[in-house]
């Protein structure tokens, strides 16, 4: 067995120990300006002039009885480098640097007790969300900074530090397509860092991290640096409840003290070990060890008291759904239906689209902010105008909404290029609108080429029940396609089935034309019949389709009725103007009626529901109906008020009152 399937094999049936601090151990050498070949600080270059001192640190930690130890490559990096201005030297010190380790690992390995190499990729000092350095260029860096470890004989590689999202995808990506091009199975480590604030460096949550790592295919995940063991708790604890993943935690020993000496660690050996000891039986750890201020006799206790321990056994209850940057927000809603904003789609906003032509990005960005004030959970942004560069669009539009909305984004374009745009600038987990068949799904077709972007960025997606005859109309058909897309997303693409939205499709029913009838009725069965089959899929409608043709006030009661039909038989989505979607409670009965008997084309001798219906709202507008609405809300005692609000799930207003 190689010495990387012998890692995999040991992560599976015991907790591993890695080595703690690297760069406060070399420091103790006292390396000379010379050793750092003019560089100083720059503690990679140590690989190539002063390997006897990185040597030296591998075998201090192999002697108190580790398991693996980390490359001295912390610093291999574009960023990092960049800095002395020897960017071009990422291969050659990730090579050296892991070479070294491998070297040492193999001199204190025994038949019984392999010893590992666990090849380190630091975060640099750029951060890509915030636009210091292009996606591309920082995943292509991270891909030679891999191939280096890879090619000097790391068993795994650990990306860590991670304080930006967006540079995380751009690490996991790169060692993912840096593996794929050796040819060779290295697992991949990514450990996130939470500040002692509850977040990381730019506001994510650890859910939003979750929810964004997993998907990208690691095989671990965990937390290191920045805090203690006792900081990190709660953070882990949320990890064992909700990854699938095995985890790793390296914390420092403690958070730093300034002293006239520096910064001093005050966490003992002792209780680095206790803590590791607790997070291994309540939390089910397989990878232990230690960051800055952790020695080697930090680790030599945490070897006597945890190394060899079987992990701790966890029962994670994932929850399917996508992140901005900052959260985690979860596909099913507990007490309503998940909201898609549809305000920021070019081809549905006028607003949206007259702003977007004219460049006024901070106007398309209030409308996004609008939104969330309205009460959606998701954004639908699509750029897709005629005469426009939609890649420029995009790319401009996802790295604002990247920082200004705390809500995910749903990238919306039959256009991969312009999905691959948007993907490039959100650190958070998109979901890609849409896949489908209309082209086929042979080599080159449009879905081919949309979903190796889902499966390399690790996002959700909506799949659009539309095949090579068209438009799915029927029941049947509908849920036939939808049966095809989720079959094959599922077994040929990797994707779970709960991360799949699947688009029934709702058409007009207010065109008065005989073939249309039926269009709402086919779309609420095949939602049922759906749901009924794969009771873990997600459900999404383009909703406003329903009511096109009617004036305002009428689209808003029909998409209201049709929407909470619809959420009945089991839809979990929508995309809406959520503002614009009426509590059944707050339409008058005769109007409920005739759009229930609409939908469900319940035509009778002199009765046209149809006709009936266009008759109701004559000459209403929608302006008015808000307005009676704020009025009446505005004329009842406040507690009164406040009931209705919360009653109608309302929350404009909510807060004053």
């Amino acid at each position: 067995m190689n010495s990387t399937a012998s890692f995999r094999q040991a992560l599976s049936d015991r907790v591993i120990v890695a080595d703690g601090a690297m760069g406060t151990m070399l420091q103790a050498y006292d390396p000379t300006l010379d050793d750092f070949d003019g560089h100083e600080g720059c503690n990679e270059v140590l690989n190539v002039t002063r390997p006897d001192i990185v040597k030296a640190v591998h075998d201090a930690y192999f002697e108190v009885g580790v398991d693996c130890v980390e490359t001295n490559t912390f610093g291999a990096n574009l960023a990092a480098l960049g800095e002395y201005d020897i960017s071009d030297r990422v291969y050659e010190y990730s090579e050296a640097g892991a070479r070294l380790a491998r070297e040492r690992a193999d001199h204190w390995s025994t038949a019984e007790r392999p010893r590992f190499v666990l090849g380190s990729m630091g975060p640099g000092t750029k951060l890509p969300t915030l636009g210091h350095l292009p996606y591309a260029t920082l995943r292509d860096a991270y891909r030679d900074n891999a191939a280096g470890l890879i090619a000097g004989g790391a068993d795994a590689l650990i990306v860590e530090t991670c304080q930006d999202l967006l540079q995380v995808k751009a690490a996991v990506i790169g060692a993912k397509r840096a593996v794929h091009a050796a040819g060779r199975d290295v697992p991949i480590i990514a450990q996130v860092t939470i500040e002692t604030n509850g977040a990381m460096l730019l506001g994510s949550e650890i859910g939003a991290a979750l929810s964004v790592i997993e998907p990208l295919g690691v095989d671990l995940i965990g937390l290191n640096c920045a805090t203690g063991p006792a900081e990190m708790s709660e953070h882990l604890r949320y990890l064992a409840k909700h990854c699938r993943l095995p985890l790793s935690c390296m914390p420092n020993a403690g958070l730093p003290e300034l002293t006239s000496d520096g910064a001093h660690y005050p966490l003992s050996p002792s209780d680095l070990a206790s803590a590791h000891e607790t997070f291994t039986r309540e939390y089910g750890l397989s990878l232990v060890g230690g960051c800055c201020g952790t020695t080697p006799e930090h680790l030599r206790q945490v070897v006597e008291r945890v190394r060899g321990q079987v992990p701790a056994a966890r029962r994670p209850r994932p929850e399917a759904g996508a992140a901005s940057l900052y959260q985690h927000v979860s596909f099913r809603q507990d007490t309503s239906y998940l909201a898609i904003g549809e305000r920021t789609n070019a081809n549905g906003s006028k607003a949206f689209r007259e702003a977007m032509l004219a460049e006024n990005w901070e106007e398309c960005v209030d409308i996004a902010r609008a939104q969330s004030r309205d009460g959606a959970h998701m954004l639908d942004l699509c750029v897709d105008y005629v005469g426009r560069d939609g890649v420029a669009d995009m790319s401009e539009l996802a790295f604002r909404f990247a920082t200004a909305s705390t809500l995910p984004i749903v990238l919306d374009s039959t256009e991969p290029a312009v999905l691959e745009a948007g993907l490039e600038m959100l650190g958070g987990r998109a979901v890609i609108n849409s896949v489908n068949y209309e082209d086929g799904d042979g080599p080159g077709s449009r879905f081919q080429k949309i979903m190796k972007l889902v499966k390399e960025h690790g996002a959700a997606v909506i799949a659009l029940t539309i095949d090579e005859e068209g438009q799915a109309r029927t029941a049947e058909w509908k849920v036939r396609v939808a049966v095809r897309l989720i079959e094959d997303l599922t077994a040929n693409w990797g994707m779970k089935v709960e991360d799949i939205i699947i688009d029934c499709l709702t058409f007009p029913i207010a065109t008065g034309q005989e073939e249309t009838r039926r269009d709402g009725i086919e779309t609420i069965e095949a939602i049922r019949e759906l749901k009924r089959r794969y009771p873990t899929v997600q459900t999404t409608l383009g909703l406003s389709n329903i009511s096109f043709g009617l004036n305002p006030a009428a689209r808003i009661v029909l998409n209201s009725v049709f929407l909470n039909e619809c959420v009945n038989a089991g839809l979990d989505s929508a995309i809406v103007h959520a503002s614009k979607i009426l509590p059944m409670a707050r339409i008058p009965d005769e109007q409920r009626q005739v759009a229930l008997d609409m939908v469900y084309d319940r035509r009778r001798e002199g009765y046209d529901p149809l006709q009936r219906f266009m008759e109701l709202y004559e000459g209403v507008d929608a302006a008015s109906m808000r307005q009676d609405r704020a009025a009446e809300l505005l004329g009842l005692p406040l507690w009164e008020r406040l009931k209705r609000r919360v009653v109608d799930g309302e929350k404009k207003g909510l807060e004053a009152d």
